[in-house]
This record gives structure tokens, C-alpha cells and sequence, in this order.
């Protein structure tokens, strides 16, 4: 388990310590993004609102939102960890507030200038202190990240976007299961997110914006990113 700290967003991601089990045991750092700087990205912030375009930078910072999200949210558990919590759950959780990190960072480097702004998050709704509080609402977080990189992939019409997209998603998988186990074991592939396909669950990106809405103090609006 790890015992590293948290890289903070300002520092480096090539130098910035990240725990062995990370995103970056997976993927290497790519300037894939440098490919379609010509690309349209109708990106602004006014009044606290950040609004999407359309075209791959835009899903993408879709995704880095919801990556910041993540991240500030684990990183408010792990500062403080929660009455009775084990020494075993204190290590899954800073193990997945360092991949949560290293996703949002993979996201600044590739997006460079047509980034998101730094986005601002209101956790009030989260009891830090109570175990079952924090524990479901990581557990619905990372629920619907699988069901929001499944449902967005499609989107992405530049193959190396989706090839890393995918990457990230099988973590945020992984993430899932194990705080299900964490809440009721044996719960890692419940059917209310596994089809009887075998499939799991694919969310539009206004139905997750939507469902993670009051935890965005700085609101996210996609109703212009392409749906198909």
C-alpha cells in the first residue's frame, strides 16, 4: 500500500511521486493532444459556469472535470480519515485519491492551453466523519465515472483519446468494485450497474453532469457537446 504524498496540481507529472499502482503503471505521459491544437474548443467561464463546445478537447475536459471532482473529493477524505476507519480502508483510499490524481493530471498535460479552469466543488452533502456517508458517496462517484467514460466514448473521434480513455475507465472500474466490497462484500458487480448482458452501465454526458450536479460549485454545462 502506499505511503506517498499526494502530487499536488501544480507539480510536474513527469517528476511528481504517484503511487506504483497508479494510472501511470498503465499509461506513459503523450503530447497526443499537441495533434489537433487546430481543433475548434468553444470553451468559457462566466459567472461561475464553464461551458463546453464540442469536438475531442471538449469531452475531454468533460472528463478532466469530473476527474478534478474525484480527486478533490478523495483528497478531502484522506486529509482526515473517518471515525474507525481501518488501516486497510485508510490504504484503499489514498491508493484511489493518488490514481484520481494522476488521472486529472494526465488530463491538464494533454489539454495544455484549451483546458477547463480550475474548477470549485461543495462536499457539504458529505459527512467526512461518518464511514457509510463517505463510502457511498466514493462508491455513486465512481459508478457513475465507469458509466460516464462508457457512455462518452463514443464521442471521441481521435483513436489515441480513446484508447487512453478506456485505459482510465478499467481503473475507475477497479476503484468501484472495491468500494462496493468495502460497503457489502461481494457487491463489486452488483446488477443495479451490471446489465444481464454482462454489460456495464453508459450514461450520456448530460445525465452525469446532471447526477454530480451539487457537488460542482463552479457549474459544468455540456448541453452542447456533441452526441454522437
Amino acid at each position: 500500500m502506499s505511503d506517498l504524498k499526494s502530487p499536488s496540481e501544480n507539480d510536474n507529472i513527469l517528476s511528481a511521486p504517484v503511487h506504483r499502482r497508479s494510472f501511470f503503471k498503465f499509461i506513459g505521459v503523450s503530447a497526443v493532444g499537441l495533434a489537433l491544437t487546430g481543433e475548434s474548443c468553444k470553451i468559457s467561464q462566466v459567472n461561475g459556469t464553464s461551458t463546453l463546445g464540442d469536438g475531442d478537447f471538449s469531452i475531454l475536459n468533460y472528463a478532466y472535470a469530473l476527474e478534478q471532482m474525484e480527486a478533490a473529493f478523495y483528497t478531502k477524505v484522506t486529509e482526515n480519515f473517518y471515525a474507525g476507519a481501518s488501516e486497510l480502508e485508510k490504504d484503499f483510499l489514498t491508493d484511489i485519491r493518488n490514481d484520481e490524481i494522476a488521472h486529472r493530471e494526465w488530463f491538464r498535460e494533454v489539454l495544455f492551453l484549451k483546458k477547463l479552469h480550475k474548477l470549485e466543488f461543495d462536499f457539504s452533502s458529505v459527512n467526512f466523519n461518518d464511514r457509510m456517508s463517505v463510502l457511498q458517496t466514493a462508491k455513486t462517484m465512481e459508478d457513475t465515472g465507469v458509466s460516464a467514460y462508457n457512455g462518452a466514448g463514443k464521442l471521441l473521434k481521435f483513436r489515441p483519446f480513446l484508447k487512453q480513455a478506456g485505459k482510465i475507465v478499467s481503473v475507475e472500474a477497479r476503484h468501484a468494485a472495491t468500494l462496493r466490497d468495502l460497503i457489502s462484500f461481494g457487491d463489486f458487480a452488483g446488477d443495479d450497474v451490471i446489465n444481464s448482458q454482462g454489460l456495464d452501465q453508459a450514461k450520456t454526458p448530460q445525465e452525469v453532469l446532471s447526477a454530480t450536479s451539487k457537488y460542482f460549485k463552479t457549474k459544468v454545462d455540456g448541453s452542447h457537446l456533441r452526441t454522437s
